[in-house]
């Protein structure tokens, strides 16, 4: 080596030792936490006036603290909720005031660092999973008033915080130093002079203690908010919308009216749609709680915000609102009509304050399906709050394939997603893999209705099933009330103990002893006319008739007359069992009145259509009827009633004790109802069931 190589290479050693060197001090110096503010203080020493302690509540509540730090199951703010992030899993950490675990030996100076700065009290920087860059937005009186509840009001709970399972090497927390410098705004919020209190009081609550961009804001290379206020070259971005843990947290700007806003912030639903996702846990913890004029200031800044994205269209009235054309032709038509209609009804109207309509629904018409996706294979349970207690859920339809599941999807979106593009089935299939939805292991095997358009009488059929699912519509000359055959045969005859048509036609000829001799598949279906739909009989050669029956040799597949077939029927219940009929009366109010009415009137649209039918009166089912018969009724009721009370596949029926749905069933099956002609011909060799009514 020459000289002059030799110095070069001297240099460049001394160079990096220096460059290393700076980096290095510049490591040790970013690694020191800032210093606590020793004129940080509360604005009192000890105990707070409970005005003040009030106003930390409320002030919780407006961070929705309990949100994170609360574990399922467990106690309030003792933290241990699973925190899943693209890097691992957080544990949401102990605030109550347990001076071991929890933050009760910290000072207001440390607990103040925490909240803007992300800074514990031992020096560790916090992930910024923990919104401080939001937080740090708030005022002192908030933050005081926050820590006097925290630790004056909220009871200590002596429970350890579990440790972090990161991913190497966002389990370094030095590293959260440079997120820190690069990322975390510390500035606190700054009133527009341009707008109004209400304005700015809203703007406060959106960018700091509400931090709805957590979800509702895209995010950068870095994970950060790519904006934190509507101000500045990035604003734009601000509650643009964004993906977040397989859900797509709809676009905020400019979405809805004020009033419509207010009142899913309060409710948890409007007449565009309802809450879904880690959404219900907001409205359940936090909003539902906020004071009117707060929601109105948050709602009036949100819709201030410019957006470049069409608002969704208002629901069409519900009298001209009709079922799109492609509804019984395509293969995701059909498989909406079976497992959706009897939720969101044909036209995608919904059931207004229980199910979501789908006709301008955001989350149908975003541009991201995700949330349809996560929803459909994983379920979704709506938030109860004051206005809508009842919490109603939606099942998992991981059942389905993925082409299945993106036919379907691709269906709602093109009939009411404003011009939304399809969804393929490695997009359900990719979400699927992330999610791992639990499979429901009924040995039932659903018919898929879709399948209707491969057979060669593909016509006949798909009428068959219309004049099962729209009876009263199609057939007004032979139905006498306001029933179809899917109001005891769910899904058009496909759900295991919903009375379902699978193998039905196997078993006929076949004796019926109410009868008293030998009936044909032609005779069952008129006795259903002739008694739950008090009508007519269907001539037995008429057109109709031939695709009813047509629809039921279909269901009848390879099905013999030998042949035990699971989920047949409607099941039994226990007839030794004695009614309560005082029972039957608060459980028909609690779990039964919301669908068919507090009188037995059933529910119908503001259009006058019948939505879920009448049990009780001139327009039910007369007394020869299956259902009006106790314990008939109370089989049915105890495995298919009421719909989306829990998660059972596919409508979420059923979950009544057997002592109940006997009670329920005693009382509405004796209510008054149409008398039955010929009901001196029934059982004339047969004994009959002890609950005939005649």
């Amino acid at each position: 080596m020459s000289k002059e190589q030799g110095s070069r290479a001297r240099r460049i050693r001394i160079t990096a030792a220096v460059i290393a060197a700076i980096g290095g001090a510049i490591a040790v110096w970013m690694a020191i936490p800032p210093s606590l503010d020793p004129n940080k203080t509360p604005g009192f020493v000890g105990r707070a006036d409970e005005a003040l302690i009030a106003k930390g509540r409320y002030i919780a509540q407006l961070g929705d603290c309990v949100a994170c730090h609360t574990a399922p199951g467990g106690a309030e703010m003792a933290g241990g909720r699973a925190l899943e992030t693209p890097f691992g899993t957080l544990y949401s950490t102990n605030i109550t005031a347990d001076a071991a675990t929890g933050i009760g030996s910290w000072s207001y100076a440390a607990f103040d660092r925490a909240m803007r700065q992300g800074v514990s009290a031992d020096g560790h920087r916090l992930y910024p999973a923990m919104p401080y860059p939001s937080y740090a937005k708030m005022t002192d009186a908030d933050m005081a008033a926050l820590w006097a509840y925290l630790q004056q009001g909220l009871p200590p709970v002596a429970r350890a915080n579990q440790p972090l399972a990161m991913h190497f090497p966002f389990n370094q927390r030095w590293g959260l130093a440079y997120w820190d410098a690069a990322f975390a705004e510390k500035t606190a919020f700054i009133a527009n002079p341009d707008h109004d209190a209400v304005w700015n009081r809203g703007a406060y609550l959106v960018q700091g203690l509400g931090h709805c961009g957590a979800c509702h804001t895209p995010r950068g290379i870095g994970f950060q908010e790519l904006a934190m206020t509507e101000r500045g070259t990035a604003g734009a971005s601000f509650l643009s919308g964004a993906r977040v843990e397989h859900w797509n947290a709809i676009a905020l700007r400019d979405l809805w009216t004020v009033n419509d806003t207010v009142e899913m912030l309060k409710t948890g639903q409007n007449r565009f749609a309802t809450a879904s996702g880690s959404m219900t846990d907001v409205i359940l913890h936090s909003t539902q709680h906020l004071d009117d004029a707060d929601l109105l200031a948050m709602a009036t800044y949100l819709k201030s915000l410019p957006s470049d994205r069409p608002q969704p269209a208002a629901p069409a009235p519900v009298a001209s609102a009709e079922p799109p054309a492609k509804l019984f032709t395509t293969a995701g038509g059909l498989g909406y009509a079976q497992f959706c209609t009897d939720c969101h009804r044909l036209n995608g109207g919904g059931v207004k304050g229980v199910f979501p309509a789908l006709a301008g629904n955001p989350t149908v018409a975003a541009q991201d399906p995700a949330t349809l996706i996560h929803i459909t294979l994983t379920g979704w349970k709506t938030a109860s709050t004051a206005a809508h207690q009842r919490v109603y859920t939606m099942p998992a339809f991981a059942r389905l394939g993925d082409a299945e599941i993106a036919e379907i999807l691709s269906f709602v979106r093109e009939s009411w997603g404003q011009g939304a593009g399809p969804v393929n089935a490695a997009e359900v299939a990719e979400a699927r893999k992330s999610l791992d939805p639990k499979i429901d292991k009924s040995p039932f095997e659903t018919p898929r209705l879709a399948k209707l358009l491969q057979a060669p009488n593909a016509q006949q059929l798909v009428r068959g099933m219309r004049l099962n699912a729209e009876t009263h519509t199609l057939l007004p000359n032979n139905v006498g009330n306001d029933l179809n055959c899917t109001s005891c045969h769910l899904n058009a005859g496909t759900v295991a103990e919903g009375s379902p048509y699978v193998g039905v036609s196997a078993f006929f000829p076949s004796y019926a002893p109410r009868a008293g001799r030998v009936i044909t598949i032609e005779d069952r279906i008129n006795g259903c006319f002739r008694r739950s739909m008090n009508g007519k009989p269907l001539p037995p050669d008429s057109d109709d008739m031939k695709a009813m029956v047509a629809y039921f040799d279909w269901m009848k597949g390879n099905t013999k007359k030998e042949d035990k077939v699971p989920g047949r029927g409607v099941g039994k219940v226990d007839p030794k069992l004695v009614p309560n009929v005082e029972n039957g009366k608060q459980v028909y109010a609690q779990q039964c009145a919301v669908c068919h009415g507090a009188n037995g009137e059933g529910l119908k649209d503001e259009a006058g259509r019948t939505v879920y039918p009448p049990l009780w009166g001139e327009r039910s089912f007369n007394i020869g009827a299956g259902m009006a018969r106790t314990y008939t009724a109370a089989a049915f009721v105890m495995r298919n009633m009421p719909i989306g009370f829990h998660e059972k596949f596919p409508l979420g029926q059923g979950g009544l004790s057997e002592q109940e749905a006997v009670d329920v069933a005693e009382y509405f099956s004796h209510q008054p109802r149409p008398d039955y002609p010929d009901k001196v011909k029934d059982w004339p060799k047969d004994p009959k069931p002890k609950d005939a009514r005649y």
